[in-house]
C-alpha cells in the first residue's frame, strides 16, 4: 500500500499520494454499503442492547444489579476515549486496514464477552470490544462517502445514518428478546456472523482503495490526558445518580479530575506539534456549529428515548417488548424518508432540513407532554410515528454541515470527533433525563398529598372503595401511595417531555449561525470525493 514519504502535521496537511480510487458501482456498491452499515449497526446496537439483560446477567455471575451496571459503563467509556483517536489511527494505518482490524476485533471481543465466567472478566472483554470499536463507525461514513460519486453523497450518509437511529431503538427490544428466550450470551454472539461478513465483503472490495499513510508520532502525553478526563467523566455521568451526585465524594472528586484533565488537554493539544486529536478542526465555522449543534440535540433526543420506556415499564405496567413496540416505528418513517432526504440534501440547503427536523421532534415531544396514566397504545404511538420523519433529517444534514470545506484526509478524524461529541451526549442526556425525572416526580408527588388526608372526600372515597374491596388498611395506603407515584412520575415526564420541545425550537437558531453550504462542491461528499 502507499505511503507517505514524511510526516505530516497532526492539523490536517495533506498526504502525498496517489488520487483516490473512482465511486464504486453495481454490485460492489450495493456489497459495500451493506457491509459497512452493518458493521455500523453492530456496534451502535453493543451500546444499548445489553441494558435490559444486566439483571439476567447479573444474576447469572452472582453479583448486585449495581455491580451490573459496570457491564454499560466500561464499555461506554473504552469507547468514548477511542473515537477521537480516529484520525491519528486513520493516519498511521489507513481506513481500509483500520477498519477492518477494528472489525475483526470487535467480533473477538463478543466472543469473550459471551463466555466470560465472571463479572471482571466481562468487565474486561467490554472494555477491549469498547476500545476497538471506536474507528468502527467514523471510519464506516468515510468509507461510504469515498465509494459513492460526489453527487450521490447524500444517498450515501442515508445508508449510514439508517443504521445509526434505528440500532439504539432496536437495541433494547432485541435484548430483551434474546435474554427471555434464549439466554444473555447471545446478545455477543449474534456479533460474530455479522462482523465476520463485514469483514469479508469489506476487504474483499476495499483493500485496494486504502489510504495513504505517515509514522506519525505517538502523543503519548495527550492519550494518557484523555484517557483521564474521558473516563472520569463517563464514570461520573453514569454513577452519577446511583451516587447522588454531588452529595458523593466520589462524584466530586470525578469532577474535578474531568475538569482539570479536559483544561490540561486542550492546553497540550494546542501546542503539541502532533497531538493525538486535531483539535484544529474546531476552526471550521461549520463543524464546530454542527458539532455544537449534534451535542445538544443528541443529548435531548437520547435522554428522551430513555426515559419514555422507562415510564412505560415502570408505572404503565408495560413489558420489555411491550415497550420496545412502542418505539419500533419510529424506525418506519426514518427509513423511508432517509433516501429521499439523502437525494435531495445536495439541492436544498442543510440548515432547512435540520430545522425541519428540530422542529419535528419538537411538535413530538409536545404531543408526548399531553399523555396520562389512561393512554392507550395508539395515543403512545402516533408520536413515536412522527418522530420518524424527524430523525430522516436528523443526521445526515448535520453531518454535511460538519464535513463542508474539510479536505478528504480529515474526514476520518473529523467524523470521530463528531460522533464522540453524539456518544457524550448521549451520556449526559441519559445521566441528565433520569435526575431530572426523578426529582420533579418527587416534588410532584408532594404536591398531590398535601391534600390527601382522612378527611378530604376524595382520598375517603378512595379508601373506602378499597376496603369495601377486603383490602386492609396498610395496604390501602400503599396501593394508594403507588397511584400517585404514577400520577407523580407521569407529570414529571410531561415536564421533560415539555422543556424538551422548547429547547429544540431553540437550537434551529444554533444551526443558522453555520455558513451556507454550496449544494456541490461544499457538501460532504465532495469534501470526501471532489477534493482528491
Amino acid at each position: 500500500m502507499p505511503s507517505a514519504n514524511a510526516d505530516r502535521p497532526a492539523g490536517g496537511g495533506a498526504v502525498t499520494g496517489p488520487p483516490a480510487a473512482a465511486p464504486l458501482t453495481g454490485a460492489k456498491l450495493a456489497l459495500g454499503t451493506v457491509a459497512l452499515s452493518l458493521a455500523t449497526f453492530m456496534n451502535v446496537l453493543d451500546t444499548s442492547i445489553a441494558n435490559v439483560s444486566l439483571p439476567a446477567i447479573a444474576g447469572d455471575l452472582g453479583v448486585s444489579p449495581d455491580q451490573g451496571t459496570w457491564v454499560i459503563t466500561s464499555f461506554g467509556v473504552a469507547n468514548a476515549i477511542s473515537l477521537p483517536l480516529t484520525g491519528w489511527l486513520t493516519r498511521r494505518f489507513g481506513q481500509v486496514r483500520l477498519f477492518t482490524a477494528s472489525v475483526t476485533l470487535f467480533v473477538i471481543a463478543s466472543f469473550l464477552c459471551a463466555l466470560a465466567p465472571t463479572l471482571s472478566m466481562l468487565i474486561l472483554f467490554r472494555v477491549l470490544q469498547g476500545a476497538v470499536a471506536g474507528p468502527m463507525i467514523p471510519l464506516s461514513q468515510a468509507l461510504l462517502l469515498s465509494s459513492y460519486p460526489k453527487s450521490r453523497a447524500g444517498t450515501a450518509l442515508a445508508m449510514w445514518s439508517i443504521t445509526t437511529l434505528v440500532a439504539p431503538v432496536v437495541g433494547p427490544v432485541l435484548g430483551g428478546w434474546i435474554t427471555d428466550n434464549i439466554s444473555w450470551p447471545w446478545i455477543f454472539y449474534i456479533n460474530i456472523p455479522v462482523g465476520i461478513g463485514a469483514v469479508i465483503a469489506t476487504w474483499a472490495i476495499y483493500r485496494r482503495r486504502d489510504t495513504p499513510t505517515a509514522k506519525v508520532p505517538v502523543d503519548a502525553v495527550g492519550l494518557g490526558l484523555l484517557m483521564i478526563w474521558v473516563g472520569a467523566m463517563q464514570v461520573m455521568l453514569d454513577k452519577g445518580k446511583d451516587l447522588d451526585w454531588f452529595n458523593s465524594g466520589a462524584i466530586v472528586t470525578l469532577v474535578c479530575v474531568a475538569t482539570v484533565g479536559f483544561v490540561v488537554f486542550l492546553i497540550w493539544e494546542i501546542t503539541e506539534e502532533h497531538p493525538i486529536v486535531d483539535l484544529s478542526l474546531f476552526r471550521s465555522r461549520n463543524f464546530t456549529v454542527s458539532t455544537i449543534a449534534m451535542l445538544f440535540a443528541y443529548g435531548l433526543f437520547f435522554g428522551n428515548v430513555v426515559l419514555l420506556p422507562l415510564w412505560l415499564q415502570e408505572y404503565m405496567g408495560y413489558t420489555a417488548t411491550l415497550a420496545g413496540l412502542v418505539l419500533a416505528p419510529v424506525g418506519f418513517l426514518a427509513i423511508v424518508l432517509s433516501p429521499v432526504v439523502g437525494h435531495y440534501s445536495s439541492r436544498i440547503d442543510p440548515r432547512i432540513l435540520v430545522s425541519i427536523s428540530f422542529a419535528i421532534f419538537s411538535l413530538v415531544l409536545f404531543m408526548r407532554a399531553d399523555f396520562n396514566t389512561n393512554a392507550t397504545i395508539g395515543t403512545l404511538m402516533l408520536p413515536t410515528i412522527v418522530q420518524g420523519a424527524g430523525m430522516a433529517a436528523f443526521f445526515i444534514p448535520l453531518v454535511t454541515i460538519s464535513l463542508s470545506g474539510l479536505a478528504p484526509e480529515r474526514i476520518p478524524a473529523a467524523s470521530g470527533l463528531f460522533n464522540f461529541a453524539r456518544i457524550t451526549a448521549g451520556s449526559f442526556g441519559t445521566s441528565i433525563t433520569t435526575t431530572v425525572w426523578d426529582r420533579r416526580a418527587t416534588l410532584h408527588h408532594a404536591q398531590l398529598i398535601e391534600h390527601m388526608t382522612p378527611g378530604d372526600p376524595v382520598t375517603a372515597q378512595a379508601l373506602g372503595t378499597l376496603h369495601s374491596g377486603g383490602v386492609g388498611s396498610d395496604q390501602s395506603y400503599f396501593l394508594l401511595n403507588r397511584l400517585v407515584d404514577a400520577q407523580a412520575f407521569m407529570l414529571s415526564a410531561n415536564d421533560i417531555f415539555y422543556v424538551s420541545g422548547i429547547l429544540f425550537l431553540m437550537l434551529i437558531a444554533l444551526v443558522w449561525f453555520a455558513h451556507p453550504v454550496r449544494a456541490r462542491s461544499g457538501a460532504a461528499g465532495a469534501a470526501a470525493a471532489g477534493a482528491h
